[in-house]
């Protein structure tokens, strides 16, 4: 199988700006506290509690964002580099039909499958 280098860095270009976009639409979309409608039957208490949840429910969705961010960055400075498609650990040849499933992949399924188990047993 042959990669289409030119279409992986468009795809991953795509991402960048699709995930960028949501990033700024979670800045938008967050209203300052004084702006929300009040009126919880169940008072105050009831509105800090799912304040929080909130905030906590956006935070975390603006970390998983800017994570999958900087691993498509970090595929498109491969790029650059002409490092595109070699593993970050080995730099043995990326498997082209996981470089088709996931262009933002910097490891082989080998080093990948050790890095998961490593990360499991500690």
């Amino acid at each position: 199988m042959t990669v289409n280098l030119e279409k992986l860095r468009s795809r991953l270009k795509s991402e960048k700006k699709r995930l960028l976009g949501e990033l700024e639409e979670i800045k938008v979309s967050t209203q300052p506290a004084e702006l929300r409608r009040e009126g919880s039957p169940f008072g105050k208490r009831e509105e800090e509690a799912t304040e929080s949840f909130e905030l906590e429910k956006r935070l975390a969705l603006e970390k998983q964002i800017k994570e999958h961010l900087a691993e498509v960055e970090h595929a498109l400075r491969k790029f650059e580099e002409g490092t595109y498609g070699l593993c970050d650990v080995c730099h043995q040849p990326i498997d082209p039909a996981r470089l088709e499933a996931l262009p933002e992949a910097n490891l082989c399924l080998n080093c990948k499958s050790k890095q998961s188990r490593d990360g499991k047993n500690k």
